[in-house]
């Protein structure tokens, strides 16, 4: 399959500064082929396994997101950094990433157990607290993984 180069390539990040980013961003925005014609996009709280290159992120056992993702499993994932302003500029600058690629339920229960560790990790105060949650709602979660098909980055300054 062959995508488009990205047109301001000078603002282009390297693949290791893309993984970066996914390593470190907590949320991001997954968009999908959604009803009637219209996209569906929708944030969501990531993983990225730096082992395997892939994006983890977990949804509820039913819903739009999971009917969607059952019928179109191409999609497109974006996130950025915190962002910066540089001393005596007004303007923010970041770093974006994009990916597009295709999503596959994880039925594995010990890697979808692991996997959803990961991602608490990140979120949770304890891995006590961790335990917690996955023994009271454990059960009730689907955990996804995306497979990077294609993904650039970009340096943006908002001016």
């Amino acid at each position: 399959m062959e995508f488009r180069a990205m047109r301001r390539f000078k603002q282009q990040l390297s693949k290791e500064e893309c993984f970066e980013i996914l390593k470190n961003a907590p949320r991001g925005v997954i968009a999908m082929n959604g009803e009637n014609g219209y996209p569906y996009a929708v944030t969501i709280n990531q993983y990225f396994d730096e082992t395997d290159g892939r994006i983890y992120f977990h949804g509820a056992l039913q819903g739009l997101k999971v009917d969607l993702l059952g019928k179109d499993n191409k999609v497109c994932f974006t996130t950025t950094d915190e962002g910066h302003i540089e001393e005596g500029d007004w303007a923010n600058t970041f770093k974006s990433v994009v990916c597009l690629g295709r999503v596959e339920e994880l039925n594995d229960k010990e890697k979808l157990y692991d996997q959803l560790r990961r991602l608490a990790k990140g979120f949770y105060p304890s891995p006590e607290s961790i335990e917690k949650e996955i023994e009271s709602a454990g059960s009730r979660v689907k955990m996804y993984v995306i497979s990077i098909d294609h993904m650039t980055g970009k340096l943006v300054h908002e001016k």
